[in-house]
This record gives structure tokens, C-alpha cells and sequence, in this order.
């Protein structure tokens, strides 16, 4: 699991987390839909059960963040979108948004919370 990041986009307006697990994993986000068993939005029960199920380390902390240099090196973002709640990767200064894109910067957002990864 230590393959540099491949952006994967979110297959629906739903699948943002598995978009996330795919890109983390190296696996295919249909992989991930069916070992969650679910192709609708993802909690963060689910989120770190998948992480850690392969091998990832997953704070149990959720850290409140303004700015990007604030983040480490790899972590799980949750953002609240002017749409609604987000899931979203950042990887050693670039930003794999599986709706927006890959960026420099956060996508527009209100709240902003990450969760530390490492991966083995």
C-alpha cells in the first residue's frame, strides 16, 4: 500500500468514500463498493474499517484544520461543502478530490476536519 496516490473520481454523487478507499488501497472502487457492501455514502466507521482492514493506520482523532500546512503528510478529509458533507485525500501537498479534481488547495468548504493515514 505504499504506491504513490492515482486520483480515481467518484463513479456517483454518492460514492466520494469509496472513491477515497480506492485511492488509499490501490484497489478498484468497485472492489471497495463490495467488500462495504454499500454504493451509497460512507461513515466514518466505514471509512477506517476499510483502512485499517487493509493495512492502513487510522488516527482515532478528529483534528479541526484551516490551512493546508497544517495537514500531514496523508490523511482523510471531511469537508462540509457547500453541497453537503465530503469526503476527500490529501497526500503529501496535493489535494485528490474524487468530485473536484486533483488540486492545490482545499475544494471550497466551510468546516474542515482531517483524520491522520499511514499506510504500510
Amino acid at each position: 500500500m505504499t504506491d504513490p496516490i492515482r486520483y480515481v473520481r467518484e463513479p456517483t454523487d454518492l460514492q466520494c468514500g469509496q472513491a477515497v478507499l480506492a485511492m488509499v488501497t490501490g484497489l478498484p472502487v468497485e472492489q471497495i463498493v463490495a467488500e462495504l457492501g454499500n454504493d451509497r455514502e460512507t461513515n466514518l466507521k466505514e471509512m477506517k474499517g476499510c483502512l485499517r482492514a487493509h493495512g492502513a493506520w487510522v488516527s482515532d482523532e478528529r483534528v479541526s484544520v484551516a490551512e493546508k500546512h497544517e495537514l500531514p503528510a496523508l490523511c482523510l478529509l471531511s469537508l462540509e461543502t457547500p453541497r453537503c458533507w465530503h469526503w476527500s485525500l490529501y497526500a503529501d501537498g496535493v489535494f485528490y478530490d474524487p468530485e473536484h479534481g486533483v488540486m492545490d488547495d482545499f475544494p471550497e468548504a466551510g468546516r474542515k476536519y482531517y483524520w491522520e493515514i499511514r499506510r504500510t
